[in-house]
């Protein structure tokens, strides 16, 4: 298997906080790999450290061979990055949008055929500020697959969406995967990992604490469940239970 994205040794503190703490990644291209864990774990951090948007500390990070601190101008042309908390103009509409990320790219794919892909079509002349939260988490992955990224990052893709539109961008992201496309993504929807993601790992405290298969993250815990398995290895399952 031909290696998408490989992780070293990767460390980050802020003072005496361990915000990433001896992180090692690999995922080979064709797979969607889920980076998990609570809120406050270390997942942006992670993330922001492989991008080469935060200065790590220490290690290794290649994105498609390329080191994403030195050759940020050759990764920009390949590599998508969607994120929850995006901020764009308020008087800018979604074709206006599209056509300046498009206009950013040398070979960019056709965002007419995303947005009809992604249910938007409609939604071709609105302004951003106007749609709903589910209407821009879709148009922000739109965003994100414009440039045909080799890789794409994708950051709680299915927040505010409902269960059919949630299902559909599934189906979509499986389809981009068949034909190639490596997916890195973060999740708290655990029916989502298991529908989407080849393997896993579970962050704790800004360190790996399970790497690999949900299978084999069921099957090393005390649950047959995955839900109940994610919750038992990062220790919230008591915290949950008390809200039930």
């Amino acid at each position: 298997m031909v290696t998408a994205l490989v992780v070293e040794n990767l460390h980050k503190s802020y003072g005496s906080v361990h915000a990433v703490d001896d992180i090692h990644i690999s995922v080979n291209r064709g797979e969607v790999f889920g980076l998990l864990g609570a809120n406050g774990a270390g997942k942006s951090t992670t993330i922001e450290c492989i991008l080469g948007t935060k200065k790590y500390d220490k290690g290794t990070v290649r994105i498609l061979g390329i080191d994403p601190q030195r050759r940020r101008k050759e990764l920009f042309e390949k590599v998508g990055v969607q994120f929850q908390e995006s901020n764009y103009q308020d008087r800018i509409t979604v074709a206006e949008l599209c056509e300046v990320t498009h206009a950013l790219y040398r070979n960019p794919t056709d965002y007419e055929q995303l947005l009809s892909q992604f249910g938007l079509a409609e939604k071709h002349k609105s302004l951003v500020s106007e749609l709903s939260g589910g209407q821009k988490q879709r148009l922000f992955i739109v965003l994100a697959l414009i440039p045909n990224p080799e890789l794409v990052f994708l950051d709680e893709i299915t927040t505010g969406l409902d269960a059919k539109a949630r299902r559909d961008v599934w189906k979509h992201l499986v389809n981009l995967k068949n034909k190639g496309l490596t997916i890195f993504l973060t999740s708290h929807y655990m029916d989502e990992v298991e529908v989407l993601c080849d393997k896993i790992s579970i962050l704790k405290k800004g360190r790996i604490i399970f790497h690999g298969t949900v299978k084999q993250a069921i099957k090393n815990s005390p649950y047959d469940k995955l839900e109940d398995a994610y919750l038992w290895y990062t220790e919230e399952e008591g915290t949950a239970h008390e809200s039930l």
